[in-house]
């Protein structure tokens, strides 16, 4: 059985980090929004968190062999 669930949830993983990075770095300057968290950007922080999980995930589903997992 070829299943191997590490790409997509790679892939869904990655997108959902490169959008929240891309939300955290377009209200970067709005000091407003990030009162509630202690002018930390949440967005930014677990973007880049999403993304390097997305990556672990996809990049040993891609280099095995044939990437289907074995």
């Amino acid at each position: 059985m070829g299943l191997d669930l590490r790409k997509p949830i790679g892939y869904f993983f990655l997108l959902l980090g490169v959008i929240l990075v891309g939300q955290g770095l377009l209200t970067q300057g709005d000091t407003a929004m990030y009162v509630k968290s202690l002018n930390h950007n949440i967005n930014l922080i677990w973007g880049v968190v999403l993304v390097v999980f997305g990556l672990a995930m996809l990049i040993p589903a891609l280099m095995c062999k044939g990437g289907d997992g074995k």
